[in-house]
């Protein structure tokens, strides 16, 4: 009897910018596996193409109310390794050990009150993950979440990989559920935006803002991935082409 389910897909990055509808920019490719205790652990490889490259290896383990426990987190920028790092999160405090490409050997303890819902490593699966944490019980309706941590602020999550706070404000809303078409095949979903959907903002590097992100992931409990796009100066979109599932086998009678 396995005691765990696996799935394993992966996410194609293409551009929106005028001149390059749907050239790709980027990929992904992850495994979670969900175990009895209700533990989730998800294994990512992501590649940005858009110079300077960037190469990302995330492992995320989260508990069983989708809090986050450890993590690892390895960052190539332009083919320069920028860091290597583990994170602990306990329920008063947050741990980080690793070495950074500008800062050299790291060692982190941040205290808090309560774990923060969200630790944002960058791969556009985790983003899925992310949206566990929104109360869907009254409908559609914008969410503000509490400051949460992040390995890094950089939109593209090129930088550190450290503990850094993402300012309290980020506003999320449920926007419905849905029936959509992706690569992978026909997927009920449960539809949200990060910042202010359908908002003319475009947001930038330099100003600190993230454009509006709309994100899609299944609607089973487990916030797989489906597609998403972000406007604005990015305009990027991701979708899911192939996915995978490995269910838990039942033991002979």
């Amino acid at each position: 009897m396995k005691p765990h389910t696996l799935w394993r897909g992966h996410i194609h990055y293409t551009s929106r910018k005028a001149g390059r509808e749907g050239l790709e920019r980027g990929r992904e490719y992850f495994t979670i596996s969900l175990h009895e205790d209700g533990r989730r652990t998800l294994r990512a490889h992501c590649e940005i193409d858009d110079a300077p490259n960037v190469m990302r290896d995330v492992v995320l383990t989260l508990d069983k109310n989708w809090i986050t426990r450890d993590a690892y987190v390895r960052l190539c920028v332009g083919d320069t390794t920028f860091g290597s790092s583990w994170f602990r999160f306990e329920d008063t405090y947050a741990e980080c050990e690793g070495i950074l490409h500008e800062r050299g050997r790291i060692s982190e303890r941040i205290e808090y009150e309560k774990p923060p819902v969200i630790f944002g490593a960058h791969p556009i699966q985790g983003d899925a993950w992310h949206l566990s944490c929104i109360d869907r019980s009254a409908g559609p309706a914008v969410h503000t979440l509490d400051k949460f941590l992040m390995s890094s602020l950089d939109h593209r999550g090129a930088t550190g990989p450290s503990l850094v706070w993402h300012p309290p404000g980020l506003k999320i809303e449920f926007v419905g559920c849905e029936q959509i078409t992706v690569g992978a095949g026909v997927f009920d979903a449960l539809h949200f935006c990060y910042g202010d959907r359908g908002s003319d903002r475009e947001g930038s590097n330099e100003s600190g803002e993230h454009p509006p992100y709309e994100v899609w992931t299944t609607a089973d409990g487990n916030f797989i991935l489906l597609k998403a796009h972000v406007s604005g100066y990015m305009m990027t979109h991701y979708e899911l082409s192939t996915l995978e599932c490995a269910p838990t086998e039942q033991a002979n009678a």
